[in-house]
């Protein structure tokens, strides 16, 4: 299978503000003419990590509209998380945009409680594999991190990703946990984190990273913006699984959920 070529956008985020957000990503985006297959923003880029869904969510469909527009313009796949009104219920829900216009999505499964997030949003119920030129790609929002039953790899994906807003207080978190899920699914991994402040005067240092199926360090961003791009070589990470099968030796459970493979 041919390598991925990905590009990280490590952003500054205006708070709640979708139409300055879109003009700032526009900016962003326009720097780099690198051709890539796969796009990734952090989470609730559009916004920020607002507690406020009532007053962002009917910016959704322009957002997702925004989101066609620049993949059909990059030709490659653009993810990143916004906030979704969807049968009554708001949800923190990872879109997939292809060039083509047609998107599928992921809902947050684990809601940070610590800052209110689960009572206002509804928790996702599906782990879902997405595909990008052949490889099986699983998609996941910020404090999902932290669970590791969640991500594992019991569905042969190839790489793991993890859009988020994670505070730089907890960033040592951030660093130890994506190397820790590397290594745990002998899978590439990838986290995209934003920076600056936000209106409740967190801070966040980004530190958005690219770890490859052994734990090995590829890329860490620094505390400012940054778009990266890299290529996966999916053969390194296959003769690496073949060499050190561990993944064969997982335990065997299920958890209360359901898995969606499109």
């Amino acid at each position: 299978m041919k390598p991925l070529n990905i590009q990280t956008v490590q952003a500054e985020i205006i708070w709640e503000d979708p139409k300055a957000n879109f003009q700032h990503f526009n900016h962003l985006l326009s720097s780099s003419t690198a051709n890539v297959d796969l796009i990734i923003l952090p989470e609730m880029f559009s916004t920020g990590f607002t507690m406020n869904p009532s007053q962002v969510a009917d910016f959704a469909p322009s957002t997702i509209e925004w989101m066609a527009t620049k993949a059909k313009e990059k030709d490659a796949v653009l993810t990143g998380s916004i906030v979704v009104k969807d049968k009554g219920q708001y949800y923190n829900r990872l879109i997939w945009m292809e060039p083509n216009g047609q998107y599928k999505y992921y809902d947050k499964r684990h809601l940070f409680g610590l800052a209110g997030e689960d009572k206002v949003y509804s928790p996702g119920q599906e782990l879902k594999i997405f595909e990008c030129k052949g490889w099986k790609i699983c998609p996941l929002i910020c404090y999902d991190l932290r669970f590791p039953a969640w991500s594992r790899n019991s569905h042969n994906y190839d790489l793991l990703i993890y859009v988020a807003s994670w505070p730089a207080a907890r960033v040592d978190a951030w660093k130890a946990l994506l190397i820790g899920r590397a290594i745990e699914n002998q899978s590439y991994t990838i986290g995209v984190n934003r920076v600056g402040r936000d209106e409740n005067d967190y801070s966040y240092s980004g530190d958005s990273s690219v770890v490859d199926y052994a734990g090995k360090l590829i890329y860490r961003a620094t505390g400012i913006e940054q778009i990266s791009t890299l290529s996966l070589n999916y053969e390194d990470q296959q003769a690496y699984r073949a060499k050190l099968p561990y993944l064969k030796d997982q335990d065997v459970f299920e958890i209360k959920k359901s898995l969606t493979e499109v």
